[in-house]
């Protein structure tokens, strides 16, 4: 394999401190697609725990791989902020480039600081706490025997098209308070916004959508999220909705789609997991804790922006440089998890959901795993037998940098009846 191209930049001498030349290594390319630990691995040992890196298009920024780092950044949002038209270099960004949709600003709470993310988050945080979590697990449920019923006759699927990838947007309709047949489309539209010429069209379909039930819902509220953030007391805009409304679907689906493949996957090739289909110790909620430690759906995260200069892992980040958090580099970090402790199984320290200010609001993360660890208990109650219908080193995981899951999961299984 050739070496990739390190693009080298001069220091300014003035900073005693910095080496006198810095090399930026690619963030981007298939060798982040079957081992991406191993990548991590040499930036640390080469660099420590921020490395200088190039993403697509040449453009510089900072990767933070230390687990203490990571948490640094994210503590303090005063020094390293979320607004992305903070960023020095978009003189540099050409129209077309293919990271727009991670960094480009929207007026959404992605984008928002201070007490103005704080309102925003807590729209969201309470309407999603007021979900019933019988009802939320009665629907789960609903869900995955619906979309089992779909394939269970033919004896055989791929588990990310037909299951994963569908189970939490069909879940969150219902939250939003949408009809099924509603989810489908959507679906077909989220695909479409990153693997697809249609991305620009896709995108406002769904931004149609969104507006079209803020709508609704301000005439006829219901017990849904919509309507409790319509009621809130952060008194958001119809605006302000619809974009916090995009950014919690988006957010839900496919990280939590890639949380059920690659624990899927753990489960049917790790002996470890073998017996919980009969009944054995390993159980599902600790199959997902071990994926969020190894495996995590959002590996890396753009990213947080230096307010001044200043220092962080021994490099010198400059006023508006941007800095891409390694979630999954982190939670592999020697210094908090050394070679001889493997064993993740009760450990939730994991950042794979982010920490501090903004990170992912509570309860959603715990309202993932509900849609996760439910999928998946209903996937083994209905297919017990169910197998890999391809060699476990035949697995293709997705090019990405940004998201770790697999392309497909071909599985088999004994023909069932649907339940319906």
């Amino acid at each position: 394999m050739n070496e990739p191209h390190v693009r080298e930049e001069n220091w300014p001498t003035s900073d005693p401190q910095a080496p006198t030349r810095q090399a930026r290594i690619p963030l981007h390319g298939t060798r982040f697609q079957q081992n991406p630990g191993e990548m991590y691995r040499k930036l640390r040992t080469t660099h420590g725990p921020v490395a200088p890196v190039e993403l697509e298009g040449g453009l510089p920024a900072w990767f933070v791989l230390g687990y203490s780092e990571v948490c640094q950044v994210e503590s303090n949002p005063g020094l390293f902020a979320r607004d992305t038209r903070r960023w020095n270099a978009w003189d540099r960004v050409p129209d077309d480039w293919p990271l727009m949709p991670f960094v480009g600003y929207t007026p959404s709470l992605m984008f928002t600081e201070g007490a103005e993310h704080r309102r925003r988050t807590g729209a969201v945080g309470d309407a999603l706490a007021a979900v019933d979590p019988f009802e939320l697990r009665s629907a789960c449920e609903q869900v995955a025997d619906g979309l089992i019923d779909e394939f269970t006759g033919s004896g055989q699927s791929d588990l990310m098209a037909q299951f994963a990838h569908p189970m939490p947007l069909r879940v969150m309709a219902r939250l939003y308070g949408m009809a099924d047949d509603e989810a489908g489309p959507l679906m077909q539209d989220l695909t479409d916004t990153v693997a697809s010429d249609d991305g620009v069209a896709a995108y406002q379909r769904i931004y149609d959508r969104m507006r079209a039930l803020v709508e609704t819902k301000k005439q006829r509220r219901g017990p849904d999220v919509p309507s409790r953030m319509l009621d809130h007391a952060a008194g958001l805009s119809d605006e302000e909705l619809l974009q916090d409304l995009l950014v919690v679907l988006t957010a839900a689906q496919q990280p939590v789609a890639y949380w059920i493949g690659n624990a899927i996957r753990l489960m049917l090739t790790d002996i470890r997991f073998a017996v919980t289909f009969t009944g054995g110790r390993r159980s599902v909620g600790q199959a997902l804790t071990e994926v969020l430690w190894e495996d995590t759906p959002t590996q890396n995260f753009i990213g947080r922006f230096a307010t001044r200069d200043t220092n962080l892992g021994g490099q010198r980040i400059r006023t508006g440089d941007m800095l891409v958090l390694g979630f999954a580099a982190a939670n592999t970090d020697p210094h908090v998890r050394p070679d001889f402790y493997s064993d993740s199984i009760g450990n939730d320290a994991h950042l794979s959901f982010g920490h501090g200010e903004h990170g992912c609001p509570y309860p959603g993360p715990q309202t993932g795993e509900v849609i996760a660890r439910t999928a998946i208990e209903v996937l083994l109650e209905r297919l017990p037998d169910l197998a890999l219908s391809v060699r476990a080193d035949d697995l293709v995981w997705l090019p990405s940098v940004w998201m770790r899951g697999l392309a497909e999961l071909p599985v088999q299984f004994s023909p069932g009846v649907p339940v319906r």
